[in-house]
């Protein structure tokens, strides 16, 4: 008896891990960190079908890891617990560590990423408190508006090259995105780099802030 209850138990803990073990699932879950989006939205998002984001998003709601919300007729989905960021966040910290075709396969997405300047968390706090230091957070707006690290500036990677006179020439430029996996953040700092401006890329995005004990701000 003892032992059925056991089995059932990890039985029960295993949904979570069978519900992440797909590439698309996790990509979804990346990008439900960053703000809710509905079913669509995650679908242009990730390039796949809305029927088959929509097939992803009900394994990971029947696992717990997000929630789906109605409101009117569409249905958006976010993560439902910061539990879940932590364990996407440490799925992607031991695989980068732990296996070497993950990070290769990091250098193939984010060619640049080893020869572009880099900026700690802490370092990026200090420079905003003195206020020598630009920080330009180039997602999507709805990602910026659902929070973003304090003193961020928004300029969409699509919008930077039509902007990039507005940004500052006396102040270093910091560039950031959705974290390690994403490369807008790599791509705005080349177009910076070439304008003639000082600039670094801060690798974590507001995932990593927050779990870092920072505060975020909303618009």
């Amino acid at each position: 008896m003892q032992h059925s209850a056991k089995d059932h138990l990890f039985q029960q803990i295993a949904l979570v891990a069978q519900a992440i073990a797909n590439p698309h699932r996790l990509e979804l879950l990346d990008l439900l960190v960053q703000a809710p989006r509905s079913v669509e939205q995650l679908a242009q998002a990730s390039a796949m079908s809305v029927a088959n984001t929509s097939q992803h998003l009900q394994r990971l709601k029947q696992a717990g890891l997000v929630i789906g919300e109605r409101q009117g007729v569409t249905v958006r989905y976010r993560v439902a617990d910061p539990a879940v960021v932590r364990l996407w966040q440490e799925i992607r910290r031991v695989a980068l560590a732990q296996l070497a075709g993950a990070e290769r396969a990091l250098d193939q997405y984010r060619p640049q990423r080893r020869q572009l300047p880099a900026i700690s968390l802490a370092a990026v706090q200090e420079g905003m408190a003195r206020g020598d230091m630009y920080l330009l957070d180039v997602r999507p707006l709805e990602e910026f508006a659902a929070g973003h690290l304090p003193g961020a500036v928004a300029i969409p990677l699509a919008e930077l090259p039509q902007r990039i006179d507005e940004l500052p020439s006396d102040k270093l430029i910091v560039t950031y995105c959705r974290g390690p996996l994403c490369r807008y953040a790599d791509e705005a700092l080349l177009l910076i780099l070439a304008s003639g401006r000082r600039g670094a890329r801060l690798e974590e995005g507001v995932a990593e802030w927050l779990l870092a004990g920072y505060p975020i701000a909303h618009s």
